[in-house]
């Protein structure tokens, strides 16, 4: 049964998301609000989580996974980013966004492309998931909250309670978020190409979307 905290979107109670951190850090997959939609995350080093996590999203190995950070600073260490690069990033982050990197040997290998050895890379604007990154002290394996087979996010913490109380450990109820996914963008490319158009407007960073 998964647990279920109430914590309030602008001042998050630290207590509760201890809590939250306890379940990951066991290998929990705990589903928190960000700046989009909801997402679920889990910890970046657990093999059994990352594939829990894949197998509730319905996608296999080939769908690019998100590495949530803290801050800028942290995408170094799991991102090979050159000097255009790092001006998008610095420009959009944090936000609404997910950007496809080339992966650092910090990524364990299931975790990247098997073929481009990218992964996507993002950091949020949402209180109480920047709360959670500081007190787990390291980033998280992350994926938007879209059922297997379907197409648009999950928004409500009630319902993605009823839904998976038995595939989460944990619901962190912050109230409801944008109702849009993160727009993706690949910049491993000689041009950054929009994969997916979501709240991020690409014009806002000069990106022809």
């Amino acid at each position: 049964m998964a647990q279920f905290f109430s914590v309030h979107p602008q001042n998050p109670q630290m207590r509760l998301l201890k809590q939250a951190v306890q379940l990951i850090r066991a290998g929990g997959l705990v589903a928190i609000p960000t700046d989009s939609s909801y997402a679920l995350v889990a910890p970046l080093d657990d093999k059994h989580a990352a594939e829990a996590l894949r197998r509730l999203r319905g996608v296999d190995e080939r769908h690019h996974l998100t590495v949530l950070c803290r801050d800028l600073a942290e995408i170094g260490q799991f991102a090979h980013v050159d000097n255009q690069q790092y001006r998008l990033l610095k420009a959009a982050t944090p936000g609404p966004w997910t950007f496809i990197l080339e992966a650092t040997r910090e990524v364990p290998r299931r975790l990247s492309h098997p073929s481009r050895k990218t992964i996507g890379i993002r950091v949020p604007d949402h209180p109480i998931a920047l709360c959670l990154l500081e007190e787990m002290g390291a980033p998280l394996l992350s994926s938007t909250l879209i059922p297997a087979n379907e197409d648009e996010p999950l928004n409500d913490a009630e319902q993605i309670r009823e839904r998976y109380e038995h595939e989460l450990a944990a619901v962190v109820d912050g109230g409801a978020c944008p109702f849009e996914p993160t727009t993706v963008v690949d910049l491993t490319g000689a041009e950054p190409e929009v994969v997916r158009r979501g709240r991020g407007d690409p014009a806002t960073l000069g990106i022809a979307g």
